[in-house]
């Protein structure tokens, strides 16, 4: 399945990625090896974006001006679970990094999560980040890059069903700081990938494919306005995550 089409499908997804992090949270030896250093380093995502701002190679920072004043207004998101992290209130753990809904193998007959597949970016890492990622690829019923942003929002009862599905895998693994912020985390990381769009945009589309004019500012834009409705709703995101414990 490419896109989530219940809330069912939402909590077995979310149970899947919890199980896998809590079947690796023993596994013996050394620290895995960074298949993608500073994946989730959101303060350097940030400042990558400031001085693409700066430089302004491809005098494109006009024509993306709201999206770059959205970007900076929320300058100290970057830094809230690194910091968290740095002083030793939320673990590293073994995750996975790319927590799309596509990367479940889903029994055809019962609907049920069997497997996590795609274990190339499996490293050292959030809980945080993997719930975070689940937040922004499955609450949202619009595209990645939809142009029609009335069409972008977070849906409470998507985001209920990954809270329960990742709390009956991983509940009594996670702390309580853990569990406070995962409403945030979906804020994050996708104020992060929003990031990532705006600064490939700005410096001439050579990361992300593109397929037409603009069209990382379209994913840019897409990810703000996610962002944002999670801004407006983060009051009964957390009295929600108070209410599961």
């Amino acid at each position: 399945h490419e896109v989530v089409e219940s809330p069912a499908q939402a909590r077995e997804a979310a149970q899947a990625f919890g199980r896998f992090v809590r079947l690796l949270a023993d596994l013996p030896g050394p620290r895995l090896h960074e298949t993608i250093p500073g994946f989730h380093d959101t303060p350097q995502r940030f400042r990558t974006l400031a001085r693409a701002v700066t430089n302004d190679t491809c005098n494109r920072a006009r024509s993306a001006a709201p999206e770059i004043t959205f970007a900076l207004q929320r300058e100290p998101l970057a830094s809230v679970l690194q910091n968290l992290h740095a002083r030793g209130h939320i673990p590293e753990r073994i995750t996975h990094n790319d927590t799309k809904f596509n990367n479940i193998l889903m029994d055809a007959d019962t609907g049920r999560g069997l497997c996590v597949t795609d274990l190339d970016t499996v490293m050292p890492g959030l809980t945080l980040h993997d719930f975070g990622d689940m937040v922004r690829t499955t609450t949202s019923p619009a595209a990645e890059d939809e142009p029609d942003l009335g069409k972008v929002t977070m849906q409470l009862p998507m985001f209920e069903a990954l809270v329960r599905g990742y709390l009956d895998a991983l509940g009594p693994y996670l702390n309580s700081l853990e569990r406070q912020h995962l409403a945030f985390a979906g804020k994050l990381i996708t104020f992060e990938i929003g990031l990532r769009f705006l600064t490939d945009y700005l410096q001439g589309d050579i990361y992300f494919k593109t397929h037409r004019p603009g069209h990382n500012l379209d994913r840019c834009r897409t990810q703000f306005k996610l962002v944002q409705s999670m801004e407006e709703q983060e009051e009964s995101m957390q009295a929600l995550l108070s209410q599961l414990g």
